[in-house]
């Protein structure tokens, strides 16, 4: 999943997670992302996902969008990459990996290891009587 960043706008300091591709980002209400910024078309942009190029971004028919200051009506993303659609940037990224707790692991493993020294000191007590 990729998450964007608004970096200015109406909307600053929010961010969007893709959970679904193509991913619309427009003026329109049921858009994936609606902003109402200036220069934002009603469906201004998609993101997509490819299994070869990775993630792409690819502009609704005459709309443009900027990535890194080039202007882009198709192209590939990369981590960190600036979109800027009208007066709104956006930047692009992946989503920072949620980490599972270890401990009911590492508390079976010390169990583990606790019966196997006891066992072990069982067993020798076994053979030296």
């Amino acid at each position: 999943m990729f998450q964007l960043d608004l970096l200015n706008g109406k909307q600053a300091g929010t961010f969007a997670v893709t959970r679904h591709f193509p991913f619309w980002i427009g003026r329109a209400p049921d858009a994936d992302l609606s902003v109402t910024d200036d220069g934002v078309w009603d469906w201004h942009l998609a993101i997509g996902l490819s299994s070869s190029d990775g993630a792409t971004l690819a502009t609704h028919e005459s709309a443009m969008a900027t990535v890194n200051g080039q202007p882009m009506r198709q192209t590939r993303l990369c981590n960190g990459d600036v979109i800027g659609l009208g007066a709104l940037q956006i930047r692009f990224g992946l989503t920072p990996a949620r980490l599972r707790s270890l401990r009911l692991r590492e508390l079976i493993t010390w169990l583990a290891l606790g019966a196997l020294c006891l066992a072990q000191v069982g067993l020798i007590y076994f053979l030296l009587a």
